[in-house]
């Protein structure tokens, strides 16, 4: 196995630190993801073993700024010019009472590394690498389950804490392992009521904008027990679907094939990844009450709409985000409306197309059609493109409604400068000017302010 690749400073600090008895030990996601081939983050995690919270400090200063934020957790941050480091001393947890504050945290600078990473949630998490020896540390045969590709507890301290439950959701998507029978039997014995709203939404967070295939980490959350505190995801399993449009089966499997496909979709920014993501598996909340066998097929009128009020009962249980709640809920409502206007794309003027775009980023709505589209079973002459998505982008660009939405030509201050006064009439005048914009009517400023000068009221 090729040589982690440590930062040429991190290796002086840990000379540094080997010269006052320590020994620097990297952890976490980069040796687990060395171990795999992958690329390692940039954030590296490194325990220090046989130094007291004090010395470890004094030879940390000599390095940058270290703050002591987070020392009673034996968590100390160093920040030089090139770079944040993370210093933690080994340390033990009791559980003491509800929550992820719930615990006696007291740290030990003589504690064994088998014994400090038995503390952790999965073997293949658990695997250290000495920085100086180059020497990968073991002691739970995380190496062996990760070439098994087998998600494994440690050991019984797994279920102080229940957030792990979701770990092993959103850690088995992104690794794409399967999670082992006897952590699922624990994980289902937990009780996720007593998590933070915060602390949930990272785990998802984790899920949607790290995973290629989400669709692991959901079918995993029904295994595990999990939905059983989302009801929104879990009245989507069993709801049927018109098998001409829909051969894939129920509403929960086309969601989970709608997921995977939205993350191929991903754009490397998160505010928006995540506000498609989120909309990719809220899309259908509306079907389950809406679903009907009328004239002899599955059909689910208005789901579109009735899925709104779902979509903000789900997201409002992990975050107060009014933006993102509502960014998801606007995408959620018009999700089928590029569909629609493709069909009729023969009837309908410019000024629908406008509208629209006031109320959605017309790209980010094309992506989610898009993967609701493709999160089908299709034949590979259906999955050549998404005719209606190019179309919609196609007249959203030359209408210039793309990138930004419709802004009105003519303002307040084009009509006072006509000799209008202030008044209810004004806004009338403008709201009829946009509308006629909207329309198509108007093409430029200077339009809008000729329309003006014939209308206003003597």
């Amino acid at each position: 196995m090729p040589t982690l690749p440590v930062p040429p400073e991190l290796i002086i600090i840990t000379k540094a630190i080997a010269k006052s008895k320590g020994r620097c030990i990297l952890v976490g996601g980069a040796v687990r993801d060395h171990c795999m081939g992958r690329n390692i983050s940039k954030d590296l995690d490194v325990e220090i073993f046989g130094m007291t919270p004090e010395v470890l400090e004094s030879v940390l200063q000599k390095f940058g700024d270290v703050h002591a934020v987070g020392k009673s957790f034996g968590v100390l941050k160093l920040k030089t010019s090139r770079a944040d480091y993370d210093f933690s001393l080994p340390r033990s947890e009791r559980k003491m009472g509800k929550g992820h504050r719930g615990f006696l945290v007291t740290t030990d600078s003589t504690m064994s590394y088998k014994k400090a990473a038995s503390r952790r949630d999965f073997t293949v998490n658990s695997i250290g690498y000495d920085v100086l020896t180059q020497e990968l540390l073991d002691p739970f045969d995380g190496l062996r389950d990760l070439k098994r590709k087998i998600l494994r507890h440690i050991g019984t301290s797994f279920t102080e804490d229940p957030l792990r439950v979701l770990r092993a959701m959103q850690f088995s998507a992104r690794l794409e392992f399967k999670i082992a029978p006897e952590t699922v039997k624990l994980c289902r014995q937990l009780d996720l009521e007593e998590l933070s709203r915060e602390r949930i939404f990272e785990e998802f967070q984790k899920l949607l904008l790290k995973a290629k295939r989400p669709s692991i980490g959901l079918e995993a959350a029904n295994n595990l027990g999990i939905l059983a505190y989302f009801p929104e995801l879990k009245a989507l399993i069993g709801v049927p679907q018109d098998p001409e449009w829909h051969p894939e089966g129920d509403v929960w499997t086309h969601t989970l094939l709608v997921m995977d496909e939205a993350a191929g979709l991903r754009k490397c920014d998160d505010k928006k990844d995540l506000e498609l993501m989120f909309a990719a598996l809220c899309h259908d909340f509306g079907k389950p009450v809406t679903t009907e066998f009328i004239r002899g097929r599955w059909r689910s009128p208005a789901h579109d709409i009735e899925g709104i009020a779902p979509t903000e009962l789900f997201l409002r249980r992990m975050t107060d985000d009014r933006t993102l709640i509502e960014k998801v809920k606007t995408l959620v409502k018009e999700h089928l409306r590029p569909i629609q206007l493709f069909k009729d794309r023969e009837r309908i003027n410019s000024g629908t197309i406008r509208r629209l775009a006031l109320r959605v980023r017309i790209p980010e709505l094309v992506l989610l059609a898009k993967a609701d589209y493709f999160g089908r079973t299709l034949t590979k002459k259906e999955r050549a493109c998404f005719e209606a998505g190019d179309w919609l982008l196609r007249e959203a660009e030359r209408m210039e409604v793309s990138d930004e939405a419709p802004r009105p030509f003519l303002s307040g201050r084009h009509l006072l400068a006509l000799g209008m006064s202030p008044g209810p009439e004004m806004g009338i005048i403008l709201k009829q000017a946009f509308e006629r914009q909207l329309n198509g009517d108007f093409q430029k400023e200077d339009d809008a302010i000729s329309w003006a000068k014939s209308n206003i009221p003597n």
